[in-house]
């Protein structure tokens, strides 16, 4: 059936799969058989956890897993149904419908009633379920006919119905480390159901997979299986017959994945001058060599958490009010960073990166912000002028606080002529907006406006603009 794949368990409690073929993907052979062999998540794995207690207790729980591609959501699954001697069905959102989502839990149900055995149903991406889809589910989840382990790699409280929410635990995984996937490519290189300590593999080139992979373990592991095939491939026989293990440089694992290896180090120069670069160029309005340094980073496995930050800093230094609209792209683009995760939120960095680079520029609210830190730190501090001072308290007004204070909104446009800097810094103009962009009409704006404020300027009639 379309969309549908059932395995079934041994009398051992392990799980046919395609994982005990020795043609099956390194990717598929690697798969954890225990949480203990489980790389990452450790607030998972902990003694008492609930996964635990699933797995060990042998209870009837159904999951909703949250997390980017490649850190174990299936895996998980696999895992339930292997060390619990559960059935195992997956059905993939991408291609299921509701009859086929009801035949899977009908079959589960008539397999509880015949010989007592529970099945694990797994729906992979299950956010691409429409609502109708994910009602189809509810049954057999409230009645327990299924242990159901959905996956998404978006936000649950946004694309899971509430009812299959509440009837789910919610566990979120996180994006594995790099040494998380050196351990994933480690084992695999020496494990018997992996490469069997046929290959060995340079520094560099190990360095290269494990960015390229960006803490996808099954994306590592389809890298690493194809650096070994090429490695093989350029011995061309002349010594396939010899006991000597093969050798994976870095040459060989840019050949197999067909990208050249990034000379990016994370902790040391490369980083501080590609993300200088980066920086520079928005601010230059060069949307290519942007692009280009984006391009970089992202290719060198960049944390884009970092470099969301940075359009976040770049919108407020290099273009402020010239374009009030930047600091709002640059934070909706951390925060979709946030929800989606890579490689889908390279678009988005694109996206703000653009829009960043060819926004008008000025740099009026940094050298505002230095010009009024500057007097701060220079003691240029003096009292809060008595007429603004808090003047709800017993006794304020005795002491003439607040009674001289002119409501603003009482006067014609809402702006009245006072005093609000204190005496040493009343002639303070720490704001000195440009003619560019959208900050030409707040130049014209504030510079009647503070011509008020201080008496400089004549008052225009009422309803005048």
């Amino acid at each position: 059936m379309e969309g549908l794949f059932e395995l079934g368990g041994t009398s051992t409690g392990g799980s046919l799969s395609s994982a005990d073929h020795a043609s099956a993907p390194l990717a598929v052979r690697m798969r954890p058989r225990s949480l203990d062999e489980l790389v990452g998540q450790a607030q998972l794995r902990a003694p008492g956890s609930p996964l635990r207690q699933l797995i060990e207790g042998d209870k009837s729980l159904s999951l909703l897993l949250w997390g980017p591609p490649g850190t174990g959501k299936t895996t998980i699954a696999s895992i339930v149904s292997r060390q619990t001697d559960r059935r195992f069905v997956e059905i993939s959102a991408v291609s299921a419908g509701v009859k086929e989502v009801r035949s899977a839990i009908d079959s589960a149900r008539a397999e509880l009633v015949a010989t007592g055995k529970e099945t694990v149903l797994f729906v992979d991406e299950v956010h691409r379920f429409s609502k109708a889809q994910q009602d189809a589910l509810l049954p057999g989840v409230e009645n327990r006919w299924v242990t159901l382990v959905a996956a998404t790699t978006e936000n649950p409280y946004f694309s899971v119905i509430s009812p299959l929410l509440s009837r789910s635990l919610l566990l979120k995984l996180e994006s594995l480390t790099d040494d998380d996937i050196r351990g994933v490519l480690d084992r695999a290189l020496s494990d018997e159901r992996g490469l069997s300590g046929r290959f060995t593999i340079d520094d560099d080139a190990l360095d290269h997979l494990v960015r390229l992979a960006g803490g996808d373990a099954r994306r590592s592991l389809t890298y690493l299986e194809a650096a070994a095939g090429a490695a093989v491939s350029r011995l061309d026989g002349v010594r396939s017959s010899t006991a000597e293990k093969v050798v994976i440089d870095l040459a060989t694992a840019e050949t197999a994945v067909d990208t050249a290896a990034v000379r990016y180090d994370r902790d040391g120069d490369q980083h501080y001058d590609v993300i200088s670069a980066f920086i520079k160029s928005v601010r230059g309005s060069d949307a290519d060599a942007a692009l280009h340094y984006l391009a970089r980073m992202i290719e060198a496995g960049e944390d884009p958490r970092f470099i969301a930050r940075r359009l976040m800093i770049s919108a407020s230094e290099d273009i402020g009010l010239a374009d009030p609209t930047a600091l709002t792209t640059a934070v909706a683009a951390a925060q979709t960073v946030q929800l989606i995760g890579m490689p889908e939120a390279q678009l988005t960095l694109a996206h703000a990166t653009i829009a960043l680079a060819v926004a008008p520029k000025s740099n009026a609210v940094t050298t505002a912000i230095g010009a009024a830190l500057a007097d701060v730190r220079a003691g240029k501090i003096g009292q809060v002028p008595a007429h603004l001072r808090d003047a709800h308290y017993g006794g304020a007004k005795k002491l003439g606080h607040g009674t001289s204070y002119v409501y603003a909104h009482d006067e014609p446009f809402g702006i009245a002529e006072q005093q609000y800097l204190p005496d040493v810094l009343a002639d303070a103009a720490y704001y000195q907006p440009k003619e560019i962009g959208a900050e030409t009409g707040i130049k014209e704006r504030w510079e009647r406006v503070r011509a008020i404020i201080r008496g400089s300027g004549r008052k225009r009639p009422k309803g005048s603009r």
